[in-house]
């Protein structure tokens, strides 16, 4: 499990405010005192806000690149737990000017430094000594992870307190209901639930911290490798406290596909072959994999899982806290990160729903951390992709229709599978659809809520916003993006895709209620989005029972409407739609 990771910001410089935080995906959370009405925006001002800043937001290739150059420059610093702030920052200045500084703990209280130059770096090192222990022995492998020591302990006892961190795991979900209960629409909630989730600016600068330290391990191999994230941590859907997806990226290495020199030689470099592509990736991926086992500080429970469809290596991280998997040359998997950060970029009603919707699903076990049969997170994204390209008129568009806009430079072919599409956000005309994130809830749910697993016969295909028919029987087909033989949801069984049909009928249900798009009175209590988070019944029933097929969606929410289905019939409701019935057919 990943450390509880809890971190406070020290005299920030050179950073451009929380706007800038948003536009590259992530906002610094609100001080926990704030008042929460103070705290929750009108729906209208954040949908302004956030649209203004999407069209203002990098290329993913470029922030990545960024970010990558700002981690190379940064250090991370195990400290004392009391450590006197201003002594602290004078004594690194001596190495040149230091743009930000911040302290969180994880198994210990650590500090990342990021410092103006990358040259400050090397004259920190210069100054690091390596430490002399009695009786054991170290391995002498210098990395930008070390530890501060005083030289008078006696120091301490200036300090009259210990920094005050802010919280940087995802808050628990009954802190998050109520805190989605004080809103004044269903809008609201659904932002403020994103702005609670998201990853925070420094958040992302650890990831990348972090990902920077592992390429300096494999950079002893593979001098001129680098090591790139991909998934949650960059594609502007991460939670905090999700796992950290990094691939070995050999592929820049010089001298590959040059031409032979002029003159009568040309020099090769005797290099070991291997039966295939995947035999290469095992062995590289072993070899580092014991690298980091045997000399990388902090990296523990190392294991090596070389068999899998993609090969990786997963351990934990415990200096940051993060679970970290990585694999190699797996360059389609960011491009597909690229793709969902395009997507979310292009219409703040994008991400809120996602996040929205994979909350729900994760507070009913729809989703898991654990491998199975459940509805993985990518595939969630992928469905509400699907439903947003199916809005009339759409809000965004299909991945043909970015690949009709890509130019020259956006042409990729990886693997033999086509990537191409545009990256330039600025030509992608913004949507006429003006919608509320309310009528999207209410829509993604009916639009899933109406399909009947046993004769569910299409599959889901974002490339032409469509379905089509499936190519085999699996109970759910969601068509990989690129590689499109692949589905990504083949792992979903009937079971799991009934279960989910069947909460999002209930929870459609439930959001046509009257009372359910305003909040109930004085008091706070669950409405609207809050009232879904709720636990299902299902849940919260003791071993050995035997669960009913279905259940509402809560029995806090079963009582909560009980007056008003007694009161109202359940066939038709105010504006002439269809209302959800609870009861299996």
């Amino acid at each position: 499990m990943a450390a509880s990771l809890w971190m406070c910001r020290l005299r920030p410089r050179g950073l451009k405010g929380a706007l800038k935080s948003l536009e590259n995906g992530c906002i610094t959370p609100q001080s926990k005192h704030s008042n929460s009405s103070a705290a929750v925006r009108s729906e209208v001002d954040q949908r302004k806000d956030q649209t203004d800043t999407t069209a203002e937001r990098k290329p993913f290739y470029v922030l990545q690149e960024e970010r990558l150059e700002q981690a190379e420059r940064s250090v991370l610093i195990n400290c004392p737990p009391k450590t006197n702030e201003k002594k602290f920052l004078k004594h690194l200045s001596s190495h040149g000017e230091i743009n930000t500084c911040f302290f969180y703990e994880s198994f210990g209280t650590y500090a990342v430094v990021e410092f103006s130059k990358k040259e400050s770096i090397a004259s920190l090192q210069d100054g690091t000594i390596i430490p002399s222990i009695q009786h054991e022995a170290t391995v002498p492998f210098k990395s930008r992870l070390v530890s501060l020591k005083l030289n008078n302990p006696d120091d301490l006892s200036s300090v009259s307190s210990s920094i005050q961190c802010l919280r940087q795991s995802a808050i628990p979900i009954n802190e998050l209901v109520q805190k989605l209960s004080s809103a004044d629409t269903i809008d609201q909630q659904l932002y403020t639930l994103t702005e609670t989730y998201q990853l925070t600016e420094d958040n992302v600068r650890l990831r990348f911290l972090v990902c920077s330290l592992l390429k300096d391990i494999a950079a002893a191999y593979f001098p001129e490798c680098t090591v790139k994230l991909f998934g949650s941590s960059v594609n502007g859907f991460g939670k905090l406290g999700c796992d950290l997806d990094m691939f070995l990226d050999l592929d820049g290495i010089s001298g590959r596909n040059s031409k032979k020199t002029a003159g009568p030689f040309t020099l090769e470099y005797q290099m070991k072959r291997v039966s295939s592509e995947r035999a290469a990736t095992q062995k590289i991926l072993s070899v580092i994999g014991e690298c980091i086992d045997q000399f990388g500080p902090g990296c523990v429970g190392v294991q090596k899982i070389l068999n899998a469809r993609c090969p990786l290596v997963r351990f934990a991280h415990q200096p940051s806290g993060f679970q970290c998997d990585l694999t190699a040359n797996n360059r389609i998997a960011i491009k597909s990160s690229e793709l969902l950060y395009l997507y979310g970029s292009l219409d703040a009603r994008v991400r809120a729903l996602v996040f929205t919707v994979r909350c729900w699903a994760r507070a009913h076990a729809i989703t898991s951390s654990i491998p199975g049969a459940w509805i993985t997170n990518f595939s969630l994204t992928m469905m509400v992709i699907f439903f947003l390209q199916k809005r009339d008129p759409p809000i965004i568009p299909t991945l043909d229709q970015l690949k009709g806009l890509a130019g020259a430079s956006d042409k990729q072919l990886i693997e033999g599978h086509d990537c191409t599409f545009v990256s330039n956000i600025s030509r992608i005309n913004t949507t006429e659809n003006t919608e509320t994130l309310e009528q999207l809830l209410k829509e993604f749910f009916e639009f899933y809520g109406n399909f009947k697993p046993s004769v569910l016969n299409n599959m889901i295909h974002i490339t032409e916003g469509k379905e089509q028919s499936k190519p085999d029987i699996s109970p759910l087909h969601i068509q990989n993006p690129f590689e499109q033989l692949l589905n990504v949801s083949k792992n979903v069984n009937q079971t799991q895709l009934e279960r989910f049909v069947s909460l999002a009928r209930d929870s459609a249900w439930i959001l046509q209620q009257d009372g359910m798009s305003h909040p109930l009175g004085a008091g706070a209590q669950p409405w609207g989005l809050a009232a879904l988070l709720l636990p299902s019944a299902s849940q919260t029933g003791g071993k050995g029972k035997k669960r009913r097929k279905r259940e509402p969606a809560s029995e806090r929410i079963k009582s909560l409407l009980e007056s008003l289905k007694n009161s109202k019939p359940n066939s038709v409701n105010g504006n002439g739609k269809r209302n959800f019935s609870t009861q299996s057919h």
